[in-house]
Order: structure tokens, then sequence, then C-alpha cells
């Protein structure tokens, strides 16, 4: 068995690694950049390595420094999580080649699985079904064209060495497509160095299916059972789930059959995904199942597997690393119950899901917890605590939120609970947003597609007014706060009606009129609520003004006769929301533009995001040019209203 292993990683999944290495008695090394000098995996690993600047190029995704940290520390393995170098075949080369054990696949099988095109080859020589389109050579802009035409739009153009959603466009008409090429082969070579691609029919009512399967050096190959990743925002993963919701045991048989095929294709050892979609516009079906492509590594989603097969899949990567035998054949592994994870982002929903950075002055994400009586339990998977700093560096997930439940219905329920109950600050999260969308009904049909968020993000993403819960919590705070109605034990019941009940929530001004049944409220709550009882229920004062946690929102509370409401400006400034690195100047200065034109394209947090004109008018400034990196709130250009 391994004894001392390095975790070649950051935040939650090396600290869920280290986790299970610990209980398993292995001594753990964490490596770490400038930015994370005081992360909490730094903090939990028995010994912590600096490794280089903030920028992931210059320390996480050096090899050679980390092959050295581990070196220096005696540490026998490598353990990569997912992300950075997980599926860099080179990487496990050089930690083979340097006498370490190497957490995952051997390099042969990453490369097989590495290149969409080639893996698409292999698996229909597999006997896997594969989703039609062009795998070829010719990377020819026109040419790409033509097999798009060929194909039939829409058409997705995908990296071909992409993941993780990025390198992704989908192109619904002959004319977006040129733009749509340019935009994937720039951030293909931005991401992962290499700007190729290739074209698949686009499925109009698609689920993302994927399946766990896991893979020893005696020849074994075992699936866990599927998980449905379909609730993605850009490609990216929201929510997910085992088992599929709708999977009969027929389907389920053929997809995980499928899957080991695949693995076994590859001589496949240790943790991987092989992900499909489906075309679910007649409910999941063997026949309308195809290959996408295989996840040489642990998934971000392995949480809910493992809660409804009650297994440790770290612990059986590393058990399998050692040299040994899986754990469980697969009449030994069985499905119970139903598991969900909502990804928890450092994001403002409300503002077009701009990542949101800083300082966790606040941060509560509820307890882990288990009733066994119930089959109920919630786990809470996260990389920070209060007082931790949410980078611009790095990916801007705070938590993984997983529930696990005896039916579908209470794990949505529980989940949604969960997340109502975060509370984070200032930094902003997307809590409410999971929370309203664990209530939707087509959600809790279980009726769901990859483009369910899209077609309802607008709703879900605007905040709601005040609801029950947040009006109840600022009159609390308001009886509380004000002179009028308080004495020496805080507020009364019987003192005269507050001068004012204007206040600002989030800058929107808001008049709670008259009493309201004031009164009633009041006599429901405690007759004098401590900063204890306050901090139970989320309400936090921050100086005269207060912080108030509902629903998993945080609302910045200010009362209207000492402040104004915030006005904004149109003077057509374009600043930079966040910092980053300019990836593409699309005007110059005198420039005509019209309303929604885009400017200039900004690369943070891992995602291209296009700032775009306000108005019709000409561009007056240019600050910036192709490569620049920027602060957040640098003036980039300026747009003068045309006459």
């Amino acid at each position: 068995m391994i004894r001392s292993l390095l975790i070649a990683n950051r935040g939650e999944i090396a600290c869920r690694i280290i986790r299970t290495a610990r209980a398993m008695g292995i001594r753990t090394v964490a490596v770490y950049s400038d930015a994370d000098a005081s992360a909490l995996h730094v903090r939990q690993a028995d010994t912590a390595v600096h490794i280089g600047p903030s920028p992931a190029r210059e320390s996480y995704l050096v090899g050679e420094k980390i092959i050295a940290a581990a070196q220096a520390t005696g540490a026998e393995a490598i353990h990569p999580g997912y992300g950075f170098l997980s599926e860099n075949a080179d990487f496990a080369e050089a930690v083979i080649a340097a006498g370490l054990v190497w957490v995952g696949p051997n390099p042969d099988s990453i490369r097989a699985m590495g290149l969409k095109d080639a893996a698409k080859e292999r698996m229909i020589a597999a006997g896997v079904p594969v989703t039609p389109g062009y795998l070829g050579e010719n990377q020819d802009p026109a040419h790409l064209k033509a097999e798009a035409d060929k194909i039939g739009y829409p058409v997705l153009i995908k990296a071909v060495a992409g993941g993780g959603g990025k390198g992704m466009r989908r192109v619904d008409a002959p004319a977006d497509f040129a733009d749509a090429l340019a935009s994937c082969q720039r951030e293909a070579a931005s991401s992962f160095g290499d700007d190729r691609v290739l074209i698949e029919k686009y499925i109009l009512s698609p689920r993302h299916i994927e399946v766990q399967v896991f893979g020893d050096t005696h020849g074994n190959v075992v699936h866990l059972f599927e998980r449905d990743c379909s609730l993605q925002r850009r490609h990216q993963k929201v929510i997910e789930e085992a088992p599929a919701p709708g999977m009969d045991a027929e389907t389920r048989e053929a997809i995980c059959a499928a899957a080991v095929r695949a693995a076994k294709a590859v001589d496949y050892v240790g943790a991987g995904t092989i992900e499909f979609i489906a075309d679910a516009s007649e409910g999941l079906r063997a026949d309308r199942i195809w290959f996408m492509e295989m996840n040489t590594r642990l998934q971000v989603e392995h949480p809910v597997t493992e809660e409804i097969t009650g297994q440790d899949l770290v612990e059986w990567q590393l058990r399998v690393a050692s040299g040994g035998a899986l754990p469980k054949r697969q009449d030994e592994l069985a499905i119970r119950g139903w598991a969900m994870e909502a990804r928890l982002y450092a994001e403002d929903p409300a503002a077009g899901f701009l990542p949101s950075v800083g300082r966790l002055e606040r941060l509560a994400l509820g307890a882990e917890w288990n009733d066994d009586s119930e089959d109920q339990r919630v786990r809470i998977e996260t990389g920070v605590e209060q007082g931790d700093t949410i980078s611009s560096f790095y990916d801007p997930m705070i938590a993984k939120l997983v529930v696990h439940a005896a039916t579908r219905d209470q794990a949505a329920d529980l989940l949604a609970l969960t997340c109502g109950q975060v509370q984070v600050w200032p930094v902003r999260t997307n809590a409410n947003f999971l929370m309203r969308l664990l209530q939707e009904p087509a959600f809790l049909a279980g009726g769901v597609e990859t483009g369910f968020i899209a077609a309802h993000a607008d709703r879900l993403a605007t905040l709601p007014g005040l609801s029950p819960d947040l009006d109840y919590k600022i009159r609390l705070w308001l009886a509380d706060a004000s002179p009028e109605t308080k004495g020496p034990a805080g507020f009364r019941l019987n003192a005269p009606p507050m001068l004012s009940r204007r206040v600002f929530v989030n800058g929107v001004q808001h008049q709670l009129d008259g009493a309201d049944g004031l009164d009633q409220l009041l006599a429901l709550a405690p007759a004098a609520p401590m900063a204890s009882q306050f901090e139970i229920m989320g309400i936090h004062r921050e100086g005269a003004d207060a912080v108030i946690f509902s629903e998993g929102l945080a609302s910045h509370i200010t009362l209207a006769i000492r402040g104004s409401g915030a006005a904004t400006t149109s003077d057509g400034a374009i600043l930079a929301p966040m910092p980053g690195r300019v990836t593409a100047v699309e005007v110059a200065a005198g420039d005509t533009v019209t309303k929604g034109q885009r400017l200039v394209t900004l690369e943070a947090m891992k995602m291209e995001h296009g700032l775009t004109a306000p108005f019709d008018g000409t561009v007056g400034e240019l600050n910036v040019a192709q490569g620049d990196q920027v602060s957040e709130g640098t003036l980039l250009a300026k747009v003068e209203k045309a006459e």
C-alpha cells in the first residue's frame, strides 16, 4: 500500500483526497502557489511545498516542480485530482519515469481518449455507438463549414483536446459558423494549446448521461452505474444526480455495458467516466444514446456515485494504484436511494453570472449530518473556510453540496433546503439560483434537458422581491435597530410606530407600509433577540446597516433615511468587471458601433466574457490591446452616444 501521497491539485478535491488518505493512514503532501499559501488544503496536509506564482501555468501546471516536490518530501505517489495535469499523458509518463506511482490510468489510455476524434474512431471499432459528425484532419474553415452543412444544423463545434465545457460552440445557422469557429479555436488554443476541432450533430432534446467505470491491473473492469448531468450552463455542469431519472433497467444495462466495453478497449485502469449524449425526445432509449467522450480521471461529481453505492472512489483509486484488485465485483454493487450534488459557485447570477472574488467575511454552508432512520445525509465538500479568499486565478467553486435520500423528490427537497441555508458575504453566490432551480416543476418531473437552464436562466437569475422570510427578518432588524422601538433589553412590542419603514435592499428601495402586522410578527419572535439569536436567524449587523441571509441570498439592508438609491450612469464607459486578460479587441478608436456589438473580449476565471456597446455611437477611447492584463474597474473603452 502507498504510504505517502502528493496531491497535485488544490481546493476541495485536494481536501477530499487528503481526508481519505488520512483515514487509510497515508501521509499527505500538498503543493501550493503564492495565492494558496494559507489555503485549506495546505493547512490540512501533513507537509506542503511551494511550487510557484499564482497563475496555474507557473505553478499547478508545471509538472517538473510537482515531481521535484514529491521527491524532496519522500512521497511515493502522485494523485492529480481533476483538472490541471490530471489528463496529461506526458506528465503521467514523467511521474512513472521518476520512479513514482501515478494514481491514474496508464499514459497510453489517456492518449487514446484524450483526442476526441481518435477516441470516437476507437469506440466505433469497439462497438460503442457514437454521435454522427466530422472527425477528419482537414481543418480548413471552408471544409469544416461544408462538413457542418452536410451534417445539418444545429451542429456543435468541439475542441479536439477539449474538456470541462471549454472550446465548445453551438451553431444554429450557416451564417453563424465562421464566427463560432474562430471563437472556439481561439479558446481551444488558449486553454489546451491545440486549436483543432471536430463537428457533431447537435441533439435537440439532449440529456447528458455518464457512467462511472473502474479498472484494475488484474484485468477487471466494473461500472458503478450512471449519473445524470443534464443541468448545465454554458456546458458547465450545475446539478448532478444519480441514478438518472427515467432510466429503466433495460436501458441502464445497455449503456453501462457500452461503458465497460469502452474502458476495456483502452485497457483502462483506475477511475474513469464514459460520457454519453441521449436524445430524450421519446424518453431514455438504448438506441438513442451515443458516446461523446471519456474523462480519464476522477470527476467533480463523483460524490453522487459514492452516495448511491456506499463506496469511497478515492480509496478505490489508491488501492488500485498500489496494485490491488477492485474492492467489489460487479454483482456486489447496487444502487441504493438517490443522490444529488449542487455546485456552489462564487458568481452573481443577477449580473450575468460574472465571477465574484474577494475575502469570505462570512461563510456558513451548514453542517454535514446523517440520519440513518430516514436514510438521509448531507455532505459538504469544500476547499475554503470563513476568512479565506476566492481568487481570480482559479475556478470559482466554493463547495459541492451533496445529499442522499430514499427518493428523488426527497433528495431534491433536501438539496434545495441545503442551498437555501447557505450564508456567504460579501462574495456573491448562486445559492438562491440553485434553490429555485431545484424547485422548478419541470426539474421535479424529471424531464430536464441540457438547454433547461439557458431557457429559464433569466427568470431564475433575477433577484426575487422581498420574500415573506426576508420581509420578516428586515422587520425584526428594524425593530431592534430603531431608537424609537429599542429599549434596554431590545425591541418592545408596545413601542410607538417606527418613523420610517423605507429601506434599501441591495440598493433597491422598498416601502414597509404601516404596521402591516408587525406586532403579530414580532410576537412570534423572542421578546429580546440577542446577537446569538440574530446569528442563528441569519441577521448580521454591519455597523448601522445589516446583512440578512434568506433563501441562499445575502441582502445588504440600509435605512432609507440615511442614504439614497444607487444611481447608475450610462456614459458609455466600458469597465473591466473583474481582473483578467484581454483576448480580443474587436474595434478601433473612431469606429462606429451599434448597441450590443462586441468591443472587447476578456478572459477571466477560465471563461470568455464579451463586453459590448451600451448604445449606438462611436468608439471615443480604446485603452487596451490584445494580451493586456487588466484589473477590475479598468477603463477599457468608451463609447460616445450617436447624436
